[in-house]
This record gives structure tokens, sequence and C-alpha cells, in this order.
């Protein structure tokens, strides 16, 4: 077994893919399920292909019955064409509208270069995947897979549910687990973004009454139902913070200045300073981005509604 591989239990393995990146250390992960079924949630970027198939083969993981996408950004689904070829019985499973896009990857490609610029070339291009490998989430029946559609990180979002586990890919937010029994919880709510979605996907999670919730970015927390109650408020208290200082404030500086809001006022992120300077780096990106998300959503909902007071 790979040193960088986790044994989370004698059914569940996180596979950490880390960038030369900063703050990308345990940031990335593909989960590997070995019940009645084998199983993998997400395959990471095309660069760390390699190195996902390393640690499969340490875990001598020689047949997968089912490859497992939460959505196609790149480091979810990236590597997915390296992946394929390398277990050529097995489906895919995605949402129906990430399909085409990894049948014909060049405009995922291209726009995902437009967005995260840099990051993007370390993440690497995508590899097409032949049609008929790949099965609409929403049409897979397998006993003991719960597919949910959960589209608030991303239009083609799903999640999927075992017995025991919820693999929410985005959907629950990002995790860092800390010393102590403490954590940091962020949304992950990039421009496109609509809160009402976001908060239906979320209380679809709910609704399942899930158990052990296991993040995309990263780690697990066995209280699943507890933590997705806090980020449903969580997504709430964003909505109320960024709403004030759009009202109140300028639109210089406006993503500063909710930043500093919520770092001060968000309860689920109180553990930032805690966080190792390379990963409040990589923090305050994703946060931007996120407030970004919010900042889109909010002015859109104004203007529609000013234009219709009219």
């Amino acid at each position: 077994m790979t040193a960088k591989t986790q044994k989370i239990a004698d059914d569940l393995f996180l596979i950490p893919l880390n960038l030369p990146i900063t703050g990308f250390t345990e940031f990335i992960s593909v989960w590997l399920y070995r019940g009645e079924k084998t199983f993998l949630v997400d395959v990471g970027p095309s660069t760390a292909a390699m190195d996902l198939l390393s640690a499969l083969q340490e875990l001598n993981v020689g047949h997968l019955d089912y490859i497992l996408l939460t959505h196609i950004h790149l480091d979810h689904a990236g590597a997915i064409g390296q992946i394929a070829d390398a277990f050529p019985q097995t489906p895919i499973i995605c949402h129906k509208d990430g399909i085409s896009h990894l049948i014909a990857p060049s405009q995922l490609w291209e726009s995902t270069k437009k967005i995260l610029g840099s990051m993007a070339l370390s993440y690497g291009p995508v590899q097409a995947v032949e049609a008929g490998r790949l099965v609409d989430a929403s049409q897979f029946r397998v006993e003991g897979i719960l597919p949910i559609i959960t589209p608030g990180h991303a239009p083609h979002h799903v999640s999927f549910q075992t017995d025991t586990y919820l693999f929410a890919g985005e959907a629950g937010g990002i995790y860092v687990s800390l010393p102590g029994r403490k954590f940091y919880l962020r949304p992950g709510t990039p421009p496109r973004f609509f809160l009402d979605i976001a908060l239906q996907s979320v209380d679809a999670l709910i609704a399942s009454q899930p158990k052990t919730i296991c993040y995309a970015h990263f780690g697990i927390n066995e209280g699943a139902s507890i933590m997705l109650e806090a980020h449903r408020r969580q997504l709430l208290l964003w909505e109320a913070i960024i709403k004030d200082e759009i009202q109140s404030g300028t639109a210089k500086d406006r993503t500063v200045a909710c930043l500093k809001r919520l770092l001060k006022e968000d309860p689920l992120m109180a553990t930032y300073d805690q966080l190792p300077p390379d990963i409040q780096e990589r923090e305050t990106f994703f946060l931007q981005n996120s407030i970004n998300g919010y900042l889109g959503y909010l002015l859109s909902v104004i203007e529609t509604t000013s234009y219709y007071r009219r």
C-alpha cells in the first residue's frame, strides 16, 4: 500500500493526489470502496493519473465494478481517460449533462484554462472517453449504491450513497480536519452559482439520512446529518453577510470586504487561523472564488427584482 493511501475502514480507502501547487497537499482525493462491489469515486486530475494507478496496484485492485464521478471539474474527472483505459470493462457513471463533455472534452479544457489559468495546466487536459462507457447517473440502478442529483456546486454534480457512506463530492462543502476533533468547513460556490439549487441539493442529502460523509475535499466525518445541517446554515449566513455588503458597501474591493467579514462571522471558518500558511493561501483563493459566485447570484437577483418593480 502506498504511504499516501489512508485505510479508513476495511471497505474504504482514501487516496490523496498531491499536486505541485501551493497548499494542495491532502486536498484532492479519490475514494476507493471495496465491498460487495468495488468502485472509485472520482479519479482526480490527469497529471495524477499514474499516482492513482500506482495506488490501485499497491492495493491489488485489478477490477472495478464502477467508476462514479461526482462531477466533471478537472480536479475530479480529469484523469478519466487514462483510468478508463486501465479498466476497459468498467462503466463510468456521471450526470447526464457531463457526458458530452467527456466524449469531446475540448470545450471543458478551454473553459477550465480561462477560469483557473496556470492552475489548469497543473491539472492537465482531459482524454476523451468512448460514449458507450458512460452511464447517466439518473438511470443508474444498482443495489447498494444510490445516486442523488445535487447540482448546487455545479450543474453536473451527483452524490452517491451506500448503506454507510455518503460520497458528497462538493455538495456538502469543503472540509479540513484539524487536531482535537476540530474542523474547518466552507462552501464551494464558484460562478455560476444559484443558492436555491444549492439548498435543494443539501436538503436532498439530509433527507437521505446519511451516516458518514466522505468529502471530495477532504476527509470524512461520522456525523453526516449534523455536518449537512451546519453547512445549510452556513450557506444562508453567507447570503446574509454578502447581501449586506452589497447593500451597504461599494463595488470596489467588495470581494475583500466580504472575505474579511466571513472569516470573522462564520463559526465554521473560525479555525482558519489554525490552518498552515500554505493552506490559508489556497483557501483565500477559493474563498474569493466562492464569494464571487454569491456576488453574481445576489446581484442578478437584485437586478431582476428592481426591473419588475419599475
